[in-house]
């Protein structure tokens, strides 16, 4: 067969086929029959080293996976406009009733990068400014902080990309519902990708705290 089809993909899928797919194929027909029912929502970055089955080490039905850059959520606004990622969280929380929505950011995200280094929201063509925008409110400045080195920057306000997220989450009125009758919980993860960290919200302390695993910088 010719085709311009990435070959690298249809090598990964022979792989599958062959290796995963037979030890997994009741679960597949299972899935296909009964439909989905994960109990977990993930909202993570596109980055494609960042992947919350593969971080989680997932099976098929077991997550469901939004991803954007820089894994925000928008504030409750229904408009005329498309909004891709409240559409994912109705149907999850309304259809799929999930039980916990997990917001996922990652180190050296490149989307937080174009926010920080001040990619303008108003150039044309620009898709990556305008998203970012959405995450300040209006009138808020993001600045370094006096003796705050870059990297440390950078971390803190990948970290606060997450915090803002979950708080646009309970501006859903069915979010906010489910949460205060404690049908569903609400939790932040931050990975960092060189050492495969994890670490993930204590909400109280409003801290991130590490879950083990490798040891990270």
């Amino acid at each position: 067969m010719t085709t311009s089809f990435p070959r690298h993909l249809l090598d990964g899928y022979q792989a599958f086929t062959s290796q995963r797919l037979p030890t997994e194929q009741t679960r597949y027909r299972e899935l296909s029959e009964r439909g989905q029912s994960p109990a977990v929502m993930v909202i993570g970055c596109c980055d494609s080293r960042v992947s919350p089955e593969v971080i989680f080490d997932a099976g098929p039905g077991e997550l469901f996976v939004v991803r954007n850059v820089a894994n925000l959520v928008p504030v409750y606004q229904p408009d005329g406009g498309a909004h891709g990622v409240s559409a994912a969280l109705e149907y999850a929380v309304n259809v799929l009733r999930i039980q916990h929505v997990v917001v996922l950011g990652h180190a050296q995200c490149g989307g937080i990068r174009a926010f920080i280094d001040k990619i303008d929201p108003l150039s044309p063509g620009d898709f990556i400014g305008r998203w970012m925008a959405m995450f300040i409110k209006p009138g808020e400045v993001v600045e370094q902080r006096e003796h705050e080195a870059m990297q440390d920057f950078v971390v803190r306000i990948e970290k606060a990309a997450i915090f803002r997220s979950l708080e646009n989450l309970m501006t859903f009125p069915f979010v906010r519902s489910r949460v205060e009758k404690g049908e569903m919980q609400l939790h932040g993860a931050y990975f960092g990708v060189a050492e495969g960290s994890l670490f993930v919200l204590d909400q109280q302390a409003k801290e991130f705290q590490s879950v083990g695993g490798p040891a990270s910088g």
